[in-house]
């Protein structure tokens, strides 16, 4: 396979590094939002919360990817201007969960009408222009639920909608009489996008997601460390939990880093900037390992208390195991029986570490959580070495495992060539700014 060259094409601009710092504060207070009731409710509101925030983002890195550029003037206002309501958001997240959800909802209308403004700038095409219709339709949502008892169900339906017209693909790609099956969904998801104004930046996205999930890590590393600073220096436990935070964090970086990002990314270049499969890795996909690192912040800032509550293990574990779940670490896509129990019963041991906190003091659980998940990067390293392998010689294979490990037939002519591409795709892998004739 014909190495792609990782220098050239679409980098992340430096204006959407900035909203990700703002964006960051944001996410950043629905952790706090659990540490200050660790109840298991306000772990389910703090995710409700956590996708509405995640959604707005998902909309400025779409709206980049497809059009964004650093050296247009109206671009960085309109992401900048974006920051503005995203601030105010982040200061009344902990309103939210108080059940006063005006100030916060009226912020994510103003977002959307920003986002519906740049979507119908003047030189954007019929398909732009759809979707800034979308975004006001989501603003007035919002606006009515500021005022409204019942305002999650006006939320949910907004980002529902939202997902419909942003990532989703096109449906001139199905043929008239095909059975939606799930094989056909995941065998079209390969098949570059009609319009090529719908087509994602592979590599622009797996860049902007993948420095998004740094700056979560560094939520947890900042826990670790403020947490840490308030217990004497002389306490055993201080340095336990500091050395397992950070072992954690690691851990976790390795986990994403070595392996997932570079998977994510090839099969996102094969399938030519196929939003459907955007959807299905990063916005969607991304959505519960993001929420589990917040969870897992969340966790080991409440075992560093100095009475620490039984749930504080309970939501380090839990994240851990949603993290691995969603990162596909135990998926080795073989078919038998015996791989399939091995993977639910390594899962199950890792969210039942909590039991641990029953024999051992707070700190000394999450040490022990942080040796699993180095061992959890380990098998990911196996793995993914062999996964990587045959995704280069056959990627429609692979998707077919990784999606649900049921056998994708062709269909009308929908055989594959050239290394498994789909007929007709031409043969060609979008990466990194590079591209590789000959199907890899």
């Amino acid at each position: 396979m014909t190495e792609v060259d990782e220098r050239a094409g679409k980098r992340v601009g430096w204006v959407e590094l900035y909203f990700d710092l703002v964006f960051v504060f944001a996410v950043g207070q629905v952790a706090h939002g659990i540490v200050a009731d660790p109840h298991w409710a306000r772990a389910a509101a703090a995710l409700g919360l956590f996708a509405t925030l995640w959604w707005t983002w998902i909309g400025f890195a779409v709206l980049y990817n497809r059009r964004g550029d650093d050296s247009r003037v109206a671009d960085r206002l309109f992401v900048l201007a974006g920051t503005i309501p995203c601030g105010i958001a982040a200061t009344q997240a902990h309103h939210v969960f108080e059940g006063h959800p005006a100030i916060f909802a009226a912020a994510m209308a103003g977002v959307r009408l920003i986002l519906a403004a740049a979507h119908r700038w003047p030189r954007a095409g019929g398909d732009q222009r759809r979707i800034g219709w979308g975004y006001a339709v989501s603003a007035v949502l919002f606006g009515v639920s500021a005022v409204l008892p019942h305002y999650g169900f006006l939320w949910a339906f907004a980002l529902v909608q939202e997902a419909g017209f942003l990532l989703l693909g096109d449906g001139r790609n199905r043929r008239r009489g095909e059975r939606p099956t799930r094989a056909a969904r995941w065998r079209l998801m390969l098949t570059p996008p009609r319009d090529p104004n719908l087509a994602v930046d592979s590599a622009h996205l797996a860049e902007r997601f993948g420095l998004f999930m740094i700056l979560l890590l560094g939520e947890l590393v900042l826990t670790v460390g403020t947490a840490a600073l308030e217990r004497p220096a002389d306490d055993l436990g201080y340095w336990l939990a500091l050395a397992g935070g950070l072992v954690l964090a690691g851990a976790l970086w390795w986990v994403y880093f070595s392996s997932a990002v570079e998977i994510y990314e090839r099969m996102l270049g094969y399938s030519g900037g196929n939003p459907a499969l955007a959807y299905s890795l990063y916005a969607g996909g991304h959505l519960m390992p993001a929420f589990a690192l917040l969870l897992m912040a969340a966790g080991v800032n409440l075992s560093l208390h100095e009475s620490p509550p039984h749930a504080a293990a309970w939501f380090t574990t839990a994240g851990l195991t949603i993290y691995l779940a969603g990162t596909r670490v135990f998926a080795t896509g073989s078919r038998h029986w015996y791989f399939t129990l091995a993977r639910v019963a390594a899962l199950a041991a890792t969210v039942n570490l909590a039991l641990l906190d029953r024999v051992l003091p707070a700190p000394a659980v999450v040490l022990v959580i942080a040796g699993w998940a180095v061992g959890a990067a380990a098998v990911t390293a196996v793995i993914r070495q062999r996964t990587r392998a045959r995704l280069g010689e056959d990627p429609v294979a692979f998707l077919r495992q990784v999606a649900d490990r049921r056998r994708i037939e062709p269909e009308g002519g929908g055989r594959t060539e050239g290394g498994g591409r789909p007929e007709g795709s031409g043969g060609r892998t979008e990466g990194r700014g590079g591209r590789t004739e000959g199907g890899g």
